[in-house]
């Protein structure tokens, strides 16, 4: 993130996050920070599959995690002080602290933009589900990003260092993520699932609108019959040219009431290859929900 397009597209949240997290404990952002260091290995328990439930039940799996391999896995950090001993040790207090520290973090930093972050994600899965569609898992695996190349049976990805991971008839389970940048990652420990975690395409300024005294003007433009129609129309995913045709409009009126969604924070755009593809947000299809016309 440290480069010039990294703080392009991350300036704006680790400004708002730096603030923010001034405000907790300080020996809480120690923590994470030693855990999960800027540069280098971490701690594969940090990433439990139970996390894809929700936050308290991904900090549950963390604080479960057995005495010993929580010391074998902290051994990954280079650089790991000394304090970080009773943690390794498994002791109730230190795994009370990390939860505390962790549930912080996450409420403090990430919360406040959760809705970007998802409206991101099913973004990526929309495209990637569109490439399955159109031909297959080779589609998929050639399309995640300029860092991985799918050279049937090999997918090879720009990591850190030389590294082969056997699948040995296992599957493999691709996870987007807003914060991987650039290079995709996995879990240290080849015995584990194999997962690997990749950068979603997103364009410099992908966050949501902050609140400002224009939004409610924003979304009362939103009232109207013929945007109400193009809201539903997203739920799927689908590219300008698609939305006109589903909706029965011009194309750049089409183009003009998606823009007018994407600013209220209820749709999303991704660039894929030459086309660009339109999704909800989470508050998007909520607002459906809310009103009856959500998919059940």
């Amino acid at each position: 993130m440290a480069t010039r397009q990294g703080r392009a597209v991350f300036d704006i949240w680790r400004t708002d996050a730096r603030t923010a997290l001034s405000r907790l404990p300080r020996h809480h952002l120690h923590l994470v920070r030693a855990l999960a260091p800027p540069r280098g290995s971490f701690p594969d328990f940090l990433n439990p599959p139970e996390a894809s439930l929700g936050l308290d039940e991904g900090v549950e799996a963390v604080l479960s995690t057995p005495r010993r391999r929580l010391g074998a896995e902290m051994n990954v950090l280079t650089r790991a002080p000394r304090w970080l001993r009773p943690l390794a040790e498994g002791e109730p207090a230190a795994l009370e602290h990390l939860g505390e520290a962790l549930r912080g973090y996450f409420h403090t930093a990430l919360a406040p933009h959760w809705s970007a972050i998802r409206a991101q994600v099913e973004a990526d899965r929309a495209v990637r589900a569109r490439e399955v569609l159109r031909g297959g898992a080779d589609a998929l695996l050639s399309t995640l990003g300029p860092s991985i190349r799918w050279r049937p049976p090999v997918l090879e990805t720009a990591y850190p260092y030389d590294r082969d991971l056997r699948l040995d008839g296992r599957g493999l389970l691709l996870v987007p993520s807003v914060f991987c940048w650039q290079t995709p990652i996995t879990l240290t420990d080849p015995e584990l699932p194999p997962v690997l975690v990749y950068p979603v395409v997103r364009s410099y300024r992908w966050w949501l609108p902050r609140r400002t005294d224009t939004e409610p003007r924003t979304l009362a433009r939103l009232l109207g019959q013929g945007r109400a129609v193009v809201l539903r129309a997203l739920e799927d995913g689908c590219t300008t040219s698609e939305v006109a045709r589903r909706v029965g409009v011009t194309p750049s009126t089409a183009s003009e009431h998606v823009g007018i969604l994407r600013e209220a924070g209820l749709a999303a755009s991704v660039r894929d290859r030459n086309t660009v593809l339109h999704v909800l947000t989470p508050l998007g299809a909520s607002l459906l929900t809310a009103n009856g016309c959500g998919r059940e």
